[in-house]
C-alpha cells in the first residue's frame, strides 16, 4: 500500500514535532529536576552545545520553557518549565517507569518520591471514573474528516 500524501491528523505527531527531537525530553527532565543552567544541561545530558542551544530555543519558542537572565557579565541564562512544560512531567515519569520496568529492571538510575512518602509509580487513570486505563477498555473515535481507525476513507 502506498503512503498517503497527507498522514493521519494526530496530536501525538504534533507533540512529537516539538518534544520528539533528540535531547528535547532530556532537557525537560533536567529543567524539571531544577537544573536549568546551560552548563548543567550540557553536563547532565551530554548533548553537543550547538544542538542543545537549538533545542532550548525551540522549547522556549514553543512555550514549554522560559528563559531568564541570571548573570549580566557574562550574560547567562537559566531555563524553567512553563505550565505547558510542567504538564509534560507526567509523560516523563510514565516513560521513566516504563524504562525501569522493561529496560533497567535491577538497575534503576532514579527513584521519585511522592509527597505521601512512598515511591511514585505513575498510573494513567480515567478522569471521569478513576479506573486505570487498559488497552482493552479503549475505543478510538477519529474526529478528523475523511479518516477512520484503519486509515483514510476513499475519496
Amino acid at each position: 500500500m502506498a503512503a498517503t500524501k497527507d498522514p493521519r491528523p494526530c496530536s501525538i505527531a504534533d507533540a512529537l514535532a516539538l518534544v520528539g527531537e533528540k535531547y528535547s525530553l532530556l532537557v525537560l527532565r533536567e529543567v524539571c529536576l531544577g537544573n536549568g543552567r546551560f552548563d548543567q544541561l550540557v553536563r547532565n545530558i551530554g548533548a553537543p552545545r550547538d544542538i542543545l542551544a537549538t533545542r532550548l530555543r525551540r522549547l522556549v519558542d514553543a512555550g514549554i520553557l522560559t528563559k531568564r537572565t541570571y548573570s549580566e557579565r557574562p550574560q547567562r541564562f537559566e531555563y524553567r518549565p512553563t505550565q505547558a512544560g510542567l504538564e509534560l512531567e507526567p509523560v516523563l515519569l510514565t516513560l521513566m517507569e516504563w524504562g525501569n520496568r522493561h529496560l533497567r529492571k535491577d538497575d534503576r538510575p532514579m527513584v521519585v518520591e511522592h509527597i505521601c512518602g512512598h515511591e511514585l509509580v505513575p498510573l494513567v487513570t480515567c478522569q471521569a471514573c478513576g479506573d486505570p486505563v487498559q488497552h482493552e477498555d479503549l475505543t478510538p473515535h477519529p474526529q478528523s474528516p475523511g479518516w477512520t481507525v484503519t486509515g483514510p476513507t476513499a475519496a
